[in-house]
């Protein structure tokens, strides 16, 4: 636990000065708005409150981490995407590094929308997951880096409350098989290669109704 802790605080003095450096543009919320309501609106919603619970809730989320994870998705200089997604890379590769600062400054200032806990037999293994972790498989407390209401820490872990069960399923399922792989040091794939189906739907289930 003690390593794990300092592990995290290393990484976060590393992504801090990250994000400092990235923050040199200001952005500019109205631009992004007119790109939601364009280009993001179909899955994400106008406001970044998606319709569908396969994609994922944007409002409220950090800046950086929403810049960071339209960045991933671009392909540059021939190189491949960090994050590959087929759809998204169709999205975001005509915008500019400024849309993608811009968008990211609009969902961010959007006031979220909740998803709702669903299956109640999930809540109590969800519950331990997320506060306590497991000991004996070696999974870390996921409120260690979300915090305790799931707020997340900005430009380093993303918030997670209210997010789609759904969609935070199948996020980690993905990290469990690598295919997803734009975590820094690899945090979410060894924490999620412990995981089971029943745990990863259960911690998913408790995310969507934590406030």
């Amino acid at each position: 636990m003690i390593r794990t802790a300092a592990m995290a605080i290393l990484l976060a003095t590393s992504f801090m000065s990250h994000a400092a450096e990235e923050a040199h543009a200001k952005a500019d919320p109205a631009k992004g708005k007119i790109i939601a309501e364009t280009v993001c609106v179909a899955c994400h919603g106008a406001d970044g409150n998606s319709p569908t619970p396969a994609n994922p809730n944007l409002a409220g989320q950090g800046a950086d981490y929403l810049y960071k994870q339209l960045k991933n998705f671009k392909a540059v200089d021939g190189k491949p995407a960090a994050r590959n997604n087929a759809i998204m890379a169709g999205m975001v590769a005509s915008l500019s590094d400024e849309d993608m600062r811009n968008l990211a400054a609009w969902f961010s200032s959007q006031k979220l929308k909740p998803a709702v806990a669903k299956d109640e037999s999930q809540i109590k293994l969800g519950q331990q997951l997320w506060r306590q972790g497991d000991f004996r498989k070696g999974i870390p407390a996921c409120a260690g880096c979300h915090g305790p209401a799931g707020a997340g820490m900005p430009a380093l872990y993303p918030a997670l409350a209210g997010q789609h069960a759904e969609y935070t399923e199948a996020q980690l399922k993905t990290f469990r098989s690598g295919e997803r792989n734009n975590d820094p040091e690899k945090m979410m794939r060894v924490v999620a290669a412990k995981m089971s189906d029943v745990e990863i739907k259960a911690v998913a289930e408790y995310i969507a109704g934590l406030r």
